[in-house]
């Protein structure tokens, strides 16, 4: 059995739906299972088993000689939570436990990382481990990620094979139900289609023109691609970037929704919101050599044509 936290959010569920492509059916799905709204992301998928994620950790001491693999990917994701002790509870803490258990029973883990870990970029987007206790993350969600990171790499006993993935700006399928922080793909999308245009965050730092911060947007395809890729390689162990390794604007994003719709550019520019605004990134972009180096050939998908894929998606 393969095992997914987070199974009824945007990339676990994906993640599930991928791995049912390749012929993994035997899928225990972990999370809370109280949003009715998340819920529909497992519509049509092949479980064998959905567990409460505050049961989990019991189920796993009963069943973990059955369980071929662990992808940890639940997290309080929202970049705009200020309760530390809320994500230390469900980001830090809980994911000490899920890896001692790991270790415990010798079971191989890939864990959700964050790139807002790398907070304004002051050493760059390099994730060279030993670099990575002196990041200074911009945000309590970010800070999360960080201990947890800074926590594994300081632990004496590992489980056999583990990585740890720093997901940048991802984008696509099952992402709906995210809000406020569901990708800027989706808001454009449903700006453009409810209005006839898009409204953008003006910049508010001088070394960038307004829609022209920069992200290293990724396809949750792509995520799920390198998801898999790491179950079957079992080997270096690590924290990797997962990233495109290419920054784009958000200029060349919103312009390439418009085309993929047919529609006309009709962009505004407004103030970003008071409360993340001394917090927001203007710059990412992952460095991706380390993953290449331990094997990893695939291309990720461009842009506009990863863009073009979801929103025939969105349009059936």
């Amino acid at each position: 059995m393969i095992v997914v936290t987070g199974a009824a959010g945007f990339i676990g569920s994906y993640l599930i739906g991928h791995l049912n492509r390749e012929s993994f059916n035997a899928i225990v799905a972990v999370d809370k299972f109280d949003n009715p709204e998340k819920n529909k992301n497992l519509e049509g998928l092949r479980i064998q088993h959905k567990v409460d994620r505050d049961a989990f950790l019991t189920w796993l001491d009963t069943h973990h000689e059955h369980v071929e693999f662990v992808f940890h990917l639940g997290a309080r994701t929202d970049t705009t939570e200020f309760d530390l002790n809320l994500l230390h509870r469900l980001n830090t803490f809980y994911s000490q436990d899920v890896w001692k258990k790991c270790v415990e029973y010798q079971l191989p883990l890939v864990y959700a990382s964050s790139a807002a870990t790398y907070g304004l970029g002051e050493l760059g987007y390099d994730d060279d481990e030993q670099l990575i206790p002196q990041l200074k993350p911009l945000n309590p969600y970010g800070l999360s990620k960080q201990e947890f990171d800074v926590w594994a790499l300081a632990q004496p006993t590992k489980p056999f094979f583990w990585a740890g993935l720093k997901f940048f700006n991802v984008y696509g399928p099952n992402e709906y139900h995210k809000g406020r922080m569901a990708s800027v793909v989706w808001h454009a999308y449903n700006q453009i289609k409810k209005t006839g245009g898009m409204k953008l965050f003006r910049s508010h730092n001088p070394q960038y023109r307004d829609g022209e911060q920069m992200r290293d947007f990724i396809y949750v395809k792509d995520v799920a691609q390198v998801c898999s890729f790491l179950m079957h390689h079992r080997k270096d162990s690590g924290i990797y970037n997962l990233g495109s390794g290419k920054a784009r604007t958000f200029l060349d994003l919103t312009r390439a929704v418009f085309h993929a719709m047919g529609k006309p550019e009709k962009i505004e520019f407004v103030d970003t919101p008071a409360d993340i605004r001394d917090k927001y990134q203007y710059f990412t972009e992952a460095k991706m050599e380390k993953l290449q180096r331990i094997g990893y050939r695939a291309s990720f998908t461009p842009l506009e044509a990863a863009i073009r894929d979801y929103l025939g998606k969105l349009e059936k």
